[in-house]
């Protein structure tokens, strides 16, 4: 089972480098971190092609359905520390349907944590997405590596102006 407290300290120090850099200390930014978390959920869906039933083109290969995955955890880990809400560990949710029945989950459970912003929506939420990776066959060991190396990427970015 993947440890997340090491990912959650590493997202901490961008989220406040983030911050710092562009003076949003004093902000509250839950509701754009949401939005980005569904943006990027979309972006994913997009890769999957799963709801897709007008066409046979086939999905993005599984180094862009991981970063697609990836970029969302990004934002999964940064509302966690919004609220402080870390953990060491979590169990995916059961995942018995579709793919897109699955992201359709994803996306009521965020719903659900916009409407009400809690340690247990979070922890819905934050489980229902890990089943989602399940089902795209992603390794924790691949989420946790592409974590490593998007979150230096994402770092990057911030120092040459992003």
């Amino acid at each position: 089972m993947l440890i997340w407290k090491d990912l959650f300290e590493k997202q901490k120090e961008l989220d406040l480098y983030i911050q710092e850099n562009h003076l949003l200390e004093e902000e509250d930014l839950i509701n754009r971190k949401i939005l980005a978390f569904q943006v990027e959920l979309g972006e994913l869906a997009n890769e999957t092609r799963c709801f897709k039933f007008w066409s046979l083109k086939p999905a993005s290969p599984a180094n862009v359905i991981l970063e697609e995955y990836v970029d969302g955890l990004h934002f999964l880990l940064s509302l966690g520390l919004e609220l402080s809400c870390t953990f060491e560990s979590l169990e995916p949710a059961p995942a018995n349907v579709d793919l897109t029945v699955q992201f359709q989950r994803v996306y009521r459970f965020a719903s659900r944590f916009e409407e009400e912003p809690t340690a247990p929506n979070y922890r819905l939420l934050f489980a229902a997405f890990l089943a989602l990776g399940r089902q795209l066959q992603l390794t924790e060991q691949e989420v946790m590596e592409a974590y490593w190396d998007k979150n230096q990427v994402n770092r990057q970015r911030q120092e040459e102006g992003y």
